[in-house]
């Protein structure tokens, strides 16, 4: 009679092995192997690998000592009914074997971007199925989650009726934008993309990719229907889920642990063109009055015009007083108009 120390053995000895090969040599039912082999999984001495027919089963400590014989991506489609990210991450943590052995810090921004991409693709895409994909490639940690729906950019520019996909997409890039308000917070897209290396989002010819060196928009060469997510991190980043919060949150001592900060690229808001009229203001300081601390990122833009520039430092300071803007690569041009700006305002107090 076969056990679980015996199955361990021959794990060790053998590397790979399947209930078929097991029942066939020791006569016993496939139901009473998987029993044991549950158990073993369960206390972590044995790894499985696939599905059904194609499932195999390696000894944890072979596994450790010969690591190219472990799969290092994960693959598997979901129906999007009565679906739980929580339970489609503990399968990824059962079957995605290169996961265990990430450091703290890196299996706490998976485990917290992966939960928030996934719970996205469920309450908002409207599509039957969501597919996903843990992976290691060399030293970068990656997982896709993608869907067929109604895309993210266009259902946040029908919710909350902008004009333009790239609207949504400059109103994604504040925080704080969600199309589900009572039961969401609009945080989960900016804090990802903000704990990861490489952040993409993909849908229906507009593709949003999000670096430590900034946000870029573009229009990538074939149409993704619906919406593919890309999270990649360096397994080896010291980076760790707390800082990424710890930059953006109670930075005062009223905020009661509140979103306080977000920092915008101002390049994005004119596809190609200078920030001349109020009206380009606007569309930048729209639903900014949820924050205590606005950082207006000026890289790339040349000039901007008096108007521009009453519009963000007398007018929309005077209606918020209490919130405090920052800015941050400023060429000559823009320092000028924006210290003007400053200065008319002082002067109407």
């Amino acid at each position: 009679m076969i056990n679980k120390g015996k199955i361990i053995e021959i794990a060790d000895r053998r590397g790979k092995i399947t209930t078929k090969e097991l029942s066939v040599e020791f006569g016993v039912s496939r139901q009473y192997l998987n029993q044991l082999l549950s158990e073993l999984i369960a206390e972590k001495k044995i790894l499985k690998f696939g599905v059904t027919r194609s499932a195999f089963y390696v000894s944890t400590s072979y596994g450790e000592a010969n690591p190219s014989i472990v799969p290092d991506v994960f693959r598997k489609s979901y129906k999007n009914k009565n679906l739980e990210e929580h339970r489609v991450l503990l399968e990824i943590e059962d079957r995605f074997f290169p996961l265990e052995k990430m450091p703290e810090n890196i299996r706490s921004i998976f485990t917290f971007a992966f939960s928030e991409m996934f719970n996205n693709a469920i309450e908002h895409s409207k599509s039957k199925n969501i597919n996903i994909e843990a992976a290691l490639r060399g030293d970068t940690l990656s997982f896709i989650v993608e869907d067929s729906g109604i895309g993210v950019f266009r259902n946040i520019m029908k919710k909350r009726n902008l004009r333009s996909e790239i609207e949504a997409i400059q109103d994604l890039l504040k925080g704080k934008t969600t199309t589900m308000p009572k039961s969401h917070s609009g945080e989960g897209i900016f804090f990802t993309s903000k704990s990861a290396d490489t952040f993409i989002l993909d849908s229906f010819g507009h593709q949003l990719t999000i670096t430590p060196k900034g946000p870029t928009i573009k229009q990538p060469p074939t149409t993704k229907r619906g919406t593919r997510v890309i999270f990649e991190i360096n397994k080896n980043s010291t980076l760790h889920l707390n800082d990424v919060f710890k930059k953006y949150t109670n930075l005062f001592e009223e905020s009661d642990y509140g979103f306080d900060k977000t920092e915008i690229r101002v390049k994005l808001y004119t596809m190609g063109g200078v920030h001349i009229s109020r009206s380009q203001a606007r569309r930048i300081l729209s639903g900014l009055e949820k924050f205590k601390i606005i950082v207006l990122d000026f890289d790339q833009v040349p000039i901007v015009g008096q108007a521009f520039a009453d519009e963000i430092y007398r007018v929309f300071n005077k209606r918020h007083p209490d919130i405090l803007i920052q800015e941050e690569n400023m060429s000559e041009g823009v320092k000028f108009m924006v210290d003007r700006a400053k200065n008319e305002a002082k002067k109407s107090l």
